[in-house]
């Protein structure tokens, strides 16, 4: 059966005959080492030149990281449960039900178990789980194209715009975690691992049900494929991927005492709903007619580009659950309403789409290494400097 799903759901370049060395053994391990490795060093540069510029208004690097935006919700959360709402810099009603349960489950559980407060203990959880996202991007990038295609893969991810956000107590790092290894798992066959990652994913973020979908849509084919002839195992990973986000969604409807739509509403009175692109639009056409600061247009330029590789992703005939996991995202960052500046954040677990990009890297870098070493240095340079600037100077919403 896994062998059967890998050749289904992976290009032929990725079938198991042709690289088993891309995934098992210590060469594998080691390359996952570096790309962790290169990861973290990506992200604690990017945290100095925070400590830099972070004096200029007088906060701590880490008090910025820990305790922006909202992750003064989450550690709220964390502390008190649900149902204390905080002061919104936004008119109207905004409840603390807009944000998914399990990142301040796990704060709250380092709090308990270290002597780390709040904020640390949410940088914790962030850092760590985006090292494991880093571990599970590489495992995706070097099953299908290799090793080093997995470690330009984690490096890119690394150093993207609005990378920033995955050094802070968010929840994008934890999602992108649970993400690359389910949809590894679904490559692997290994399905009650990708629907079990998928759950706790939909417990993660909003738009964590993308993982969901992926797991969802790869069982579909494999059920079309042996025409329901499949392993129970299929069958259970299938069932538990959506369970994480319906659970949440639903428990929300209860207390809102509207099952179906109480969720629904407490995002739309914080503005966000899904809208087939109006709002966006919307927005668009303002800031293109008036003109903004540099959040906006940046914002705008990273989710064209993210459409741009999405179809470059197509083309190059990704697997199956790689494409709908990344057009989910892609289709909520688009869709939804609100809070525009945030949609480039929304995409950072997106990270398949950077994949014919990390070939393109690789490429480059064993025909011109100086040329490489340039661009890995000018994506350096524009994700720290811009990530100290959302921080310390957009007094922008992430």
């Amino acid at each position: 059966m896994t062998t059967h799903a890998s050749t289904v759901l992976a290009p032929p370049v990725a079938t198991p005959q042709s690289a088993p060395q891309e995934r098992t053994g210590p060469s594998l391990l080691r390359a996952s080492g570096l790309a962790v490795s290169l990861f973290l060093g990506a992200r604690l540069a990017g945290v100095a030149v925070l400590a830099l510029v972070a004096p200029a208004v007088g906060r701590h690097p880490l008090a910025l990281l820990g305790r922006s935006w909202d992750s003064v919700w989450y550690l709220g959360i964390a502390a008190h449960g649900y149902g204390h709402d905080l002061p919104s810099h936004a008119p109207g009603e905004h409840s603390d039900l807009a944000f998914f349960p399990l990142y301040p489950a796990l704060v709250r559980l380092v709090t308990a178990l270290t002597p780390l407060g709040g904020g640390a203990a949410g940088l914790l959880v962030s850092w760590t789980a985006a090292a494991v996202a880093a571990a599970g991007i590489h495992a995706v990038g070097a099953r299908l194209h290799g090793r080093a295609t997995g470690v330009a893969l984690v490096v890119l991810w690394g150093l993207l715009p609005h990378s920033v956000v995955l050094s802070m107590a968010y929840t994008e790092p934890l999602l992108t975690a649970f993400a690359a290894w389910s949809l590894y798992a679904v490559l692997a066959g290994s399905w009650l691992w990708a629907g079990a990652l998928a759950a706790l994913a939909g417990l993660s973020r909003p738009n964590g049900f993308a993982v969901a979908a992926a797991v969802l849509a790869a069982a579909g084919v494999e059920v079309w494929r042996g025409r329901g002839r499949v392993s129970h195992r299929l069958w259970t990973g299938a069932a538990l991927a959506p369970l994480g986000w319906s659970a949440y969604v639903l428990w929300v409807g209860l207390r809102k005492r509207n099952l179906l739509d109480g969720y629904f509403e407490v995002q739309r009175q914080w503005g966000s709903r899904f809208d087939l692109g109006r709002g966006s639009w919307k927005f668009v056409r303002g800031l293109l007619l008036t003109g903004h600061r540099m959040v906006f247009p940046m914002a705008l330029v990273i989710v064209a580009a993210g459409v741009l590789l999405y179809v470059l992703l197509l083309l190059d005939r990704a697997p199956l659950p790689l494409v709908v996991h990344s057009g989910v995202l892609l289709l909520i960052a688009l869709g939804g309403s609100g809070y525009f500046e945030s949609k480039p954040r929304f995409l950072l677990p997106a990270f398949p789409l950077l994949l014919p990009l990390a070939g393109a890297l690789v490429r480059t870098a064993r025909a011109r290494p100086w040329h490489a070493t340039v661009i890995v240095a000018a994506l350096a340079g524009l994700s720290y400097l811009y990530g100290a600037y959302l921080l310390v100077f957009a007094r922008t919403p992430l």
